[in-house]
């Protein structure tokens, strides 16, 4: 078990992702606005994170490949191939710079309350953590940013673990809240940001690659998925406490929240009138792990369905994950505020998702590629359910937001 416990890497890859700005934002409102009654969503999201990640893992161990070049060669001979991999391209880029504004805007706002600075700032403190984001991705080893990546998550989970225990949340509402569906009026936007905070599309990109690159043969097929199980369920035991914590702190109390200083009401149990610059700091570190996470799957991704070097050392890897940074940094500039940037970056994911899903489930069934290592029926059930479950709820708000639901 110990041996398990230290070749944890490549999932907490996956976990650091999702832990960012956005999930700490999106957890937060969910928390304050609606109490515990979203919590199965996190839940659900957790569950199904674990479910579609072990299938990109296991994709990745066994193969040798990354999802995207499993991908092509698949669809080498078919008419399908561009069309689709335009499409996967487009959701990438366009996601993925969406993500990573919402990153870069979430730790400068972090930078700004730890300074407790003014928000004419702010556009400073995107560009400086833009630019230790590209600084790290450009001179960092893989490994070096796996450490750092766990490191952040350990800590963020202990700082919310500790708050947890000493805020007192009703246990009976809180176990009501995981295990009984609910969607309370005005509150589907904020089930698909928390869906998709948790479960990220390009994270499927992600760990097949990461995977290919820390274990090498199917013997180690075990620690893979302990790694997956281990860091994800960790990385939704966060997302939980933080929703749990902002339900006792503050939707008991009816408090409204704007801005960092709202949401650092819910930690101040714990560091009293330090709660602000604590929050900043979580921020901060969420921020900056995730920053890093987009442009690494986005160049996984591309390198591999354009068959080019897929060594984060390459150069063609380098410059697609500065082009993520910049295109993201951009964005963060426009001047929209930084909480509107984030909670759009998890809507979109929210609705990516299921488009991701079908190729992986298309992959994860053929057994020229995975030969005894292709689903199982019960696996290929949960996926699908995942996947309806996610489509259904993406499908349900763009119907509402054409007016026809």
């Amino acid at each position: 078990m110990v041996k398990r416990i230290r070749n944890v890497g490549p999932g907490a890859l996956v976990a650091a992702a999702f832990i960012g700005p956005g999930t700490v934002t999106a957890c937060t409102l969910a928390g304050a606005n609606y109490g515990y009654v979203l919590l199965w969503a996190l839940l659900f999201a957790t569950l199904a994170t674990i479910i579609l990640q072990e299938m990109s893992a296991r994709l990745g161990l066994v193969t040798q490949q990354g999802l995207a070049e499993n991908l092509r060669g698949l669809l080498q001979n078919s008419w399908w191939k561009w069309p689709l991999f335009a499409l996967i391209i487009v959701a990438l880029y366009a996601g993925n710079a969406a993500y990573e504004a919402g990153n870069l805007a979430g730790a400068a706002l972090g930078l700004n309350a730890i300074v407790q600075s003014q928000d004419s700032l702010f556009q400073y403190a995107v560009l400086l953590i833009s630019g230790l984001a590209a600084a790290l991705l450009w001179f960092g080893s893989y490994r070096y940013i796996e450490k750092i990546l766990l490191t952040l998550v350990v800590l963020m989970a202990l700082a919310f673990i500790t708050t947890f225990i000493l805020v007192k949340p009703d246990m009976s509402a809180l176990i009501e809240g995981l295990f009984r569906p609910q969607i309370p009026p005005g509150s589907l936007l904020t089930v698909i940001a928390l869906i998709g905070t948790t479960i990220v599309p390009y994270n499927l990109f992600l760990h097949a690659s990461a995977v290919k690159a820390k274990w090498h043969s199917v013997d180690e097929l075990n620690m893979a998925r302990t790694d997956t199980a281990i860091s994800i369920g960790l990385g939704g035991l966060i997302t939980i406490l933080i929703a749990s914590t902002a339900a006792a702190s503050m939707f008991s109390h009816q408090l409204p929240v704007s801005g960092v200083a709202d949401m650092a009401l819910q930690l101040e149990p714990v560091f009293g009138t330090f709660s602000t610059t604590m929050l900043g700091l979580g921020l901060f570190a969420a921020g900056l792990s995730s920053s890093l996470t987009a442009p690494l799957a986005t160049a996984y991704a591309m390198t591999e369905i354009l068959s080019l070097n897929t060594k984060p050392g390459s150069l063609a890897f380098r410059l697609i994950g500065l082009s993520v940074i910049i295109i993201g940094t951009a964005l963060a500039l426009t001047g929209i505020k930084p909480l509107t940037i984030i909670v759009a970056a998890q809507f979109a994911n929210g609705l990516l998702l299921p488009v991701i899903a079908v190729f992986l489930l298309y992959a994860m069934n053929q057994k020229r590629l995975l030969g005894q290592y292709t689903n199982s029926l019960l696996v290929n059930l949960l996926g699908l359910a995942v996947l309806l479950i996610t489509a259904g709820l993406g499908l349900r708000m763009i119907l509402k937001a054409l007016g026809f639901w």
